[in-house]
């Protein structure tokens, strides 16, 4: 052992960092005898020198050293915290590092770190202080008193997630600080707590962006609180904020409540020609997520621009809450991007009694005129979806799109039949392809499957 710190010691002298290192590796190997105290003090000067004065690399193999070299190494690493002088990297490092040392010492270091006017020094130290857990709490709440450590204090409290940070928390939602009223929000935001509802209805109209964004999310993820809050008005209104991002996760959230006047918001929302592209695809995607067949048929009238269910009345049929939809109006906003993303989702459905209404609106589609699927990406969505569903009844529409022209629609509707029924499908392309009658473009084109078949 002496020889390793010898070796170590030679290295410091050289100022051969890396050598350093590996021989205090030496000195901690796992199944190494106990050190006496000197030898331990010894190794913890000769790595606080590598802390103080070695690169980067050296210091994060030094800052995995260094715990194991007991209590005794917490005052130095303390005095390197503290010491002004230092290079910011150095400090940053004996904050890391102190975060293995559950010690009064070091909370009260790290808590007078926090004040630190550094940032990156400051969040180090905060963060340290929020994996300690619950004996930082105290701590960290004092912090909550004053505002030049406020907001560093709540993202430490932010990350220890126990009940008992709740009540500070709720101290500071109404702070000045727009980054600690966010910070809090989302924090609170993990607890099933009363006191917490009503602090997220009210930062919905916060004059900040990420509060209310914050705001938006938490209360999406308490669908359950539906019936209390009537969440589906609380929310509406944000699907028309000045802000795009929390129009966006407003139409998230509604997507979660999963109820048919969630799904008629976020219809009015798709149809309106005021809504930007971008929130239009989230409002595609929300409508997936809603998992009703009221969603399902708001989609299908997105893509052909009235009711399929009640054209001849002009309304959708689900319930009273549907809004009603004038066939005579299509819906002109829709455009092509949106349009491909409605066929993506519907694709991508997983809900066993939703997946043969989504078979059933892109087999629809396919047999239509609508202009829109004469894309070629149009149609390979079609087909790529279609075999994801795995429904049997578009094996005939499949077929007949292996007459496109297109070489690459042709290989989609292939892998799509594979999907479906690979047996069933090669079948029915074998016995098609030998009658004489068929249209030579769909025989050559089922010639071709069957030659990808192989």
């Amino acid at each position: 052992m002496s020889n390793f710190l010898e070796e170590a010691q030679v290295a410091a002298d050289r100022e051969n960092w890396p050598g350093l290192v590996e021989c205090l590796q030496q000195v901690t190997a796992k199944g190494s005898k106990p050190q006496e105290q000197h030898t331990l003090e010894q190794a913890v000067s000769l790595a606080i020198q590598a802390l103080e004065w070695g690169d980067f690399q050296d210091r994060w193999e030094i800052a995995k050293v260094l715990p194991n070299l007991g209590n005794g190494a917490i005052a130095p690493l303390i005095a390197v915290l503290e010491d002004e002088d230092a290079d910011t990297e150095s400090r940053w490092f004996a904050a890391r590092i102190l975060g293995k040392f559950d010690r009064p010492e070091v909370i009260q270091a790290l808590v007078e770190l926090v004040k630190n006017s550094d940032e990156e020094l400051s969040q180090i130290a905060a963060e340290t202080l929020g994996n300690f857990g619950p004996t930082a709490i105290e701590s960290l709440a004092t912090l909550l008193q004053q505002q030049d450590s406020r907001q560093f204090a709540t993202a430490a409290l932010a990350q220890i997630r126990r009940t008992e940070t709740i009540a500070p928390l709720l101290s500071v939602v109404g702070d000045s600080q727009v980054a600690v009223r966010a910070g809090a929000i989302e924090a609170l935001s993990s607890f099933h707590d009363s006191r917490i509802p009503p602090v997220l209805v009210a930062a919905l109209k916060d004059p900040a962006t990420a509060v209310r964004k914050e705001a938006v999310r938490a209360l999406g993820a308490r669908a359950y609180l539906d019936a209390e809050l009537d969440l589906v008005n609380l929310l509406k209104p944000l699907l028309s904020d000045i802000r795009l991002e929390v129009c966006q996760q407003a139409a998230i959230a509604l997507g979660r409540v999963k109820t048919d006047a969630a799904a008629a918001a976020l219809f009015e929302l798709l149809r309106s020609p005021a809504t930007p592209v971008e929130l239009q695809m989230e409002t595609v995607r929300a409508l997936t997520w809603s998992e009703t067949a009221a969603a399902l048929e708001y989609l299908q009238t997105a893509l052909i621009g009235r009711s399929a269910v009640n054209a001849e009345l002009g309304e959708l049929t689900n319930t009273n809450q549907m809004l009603t939809v004038d066939d005579r109006l299509p819906l002109h906003n829709i455009k092509p991007t949106v349009f491909q993303e409605i066929i993506t989702v519907l694709g991508r459905v997983e809900n066993p009694e939703l997946k043969a209404k989504a078979a059933e609106i892109m087999i629809d589609l396919l047999e239509s005129n609508h202009p829109a699927v004469q894309s070629v990406a149009i149609k390979q969505s079609l087909a790529l979806g279609l075999g994801q569903l795995g429904d049997i009844r578009a094996l005939d529409v499949l077929i007949q799109l292996l007459a496109d022209a297109d070489n690459s629609i042709r290989l989609h509707c292939t892998a799509a039949l594979k999907q479906l029924n690979a047996i069933q499908a090669r079948q029915q392309l074998e016995i098609l392809v030998n009658q004489e009658s068929l249209e030579p473009r769909l025989k050559q084109g089922i010639a071709i499957a069957l030659q990808e078949w192989q």
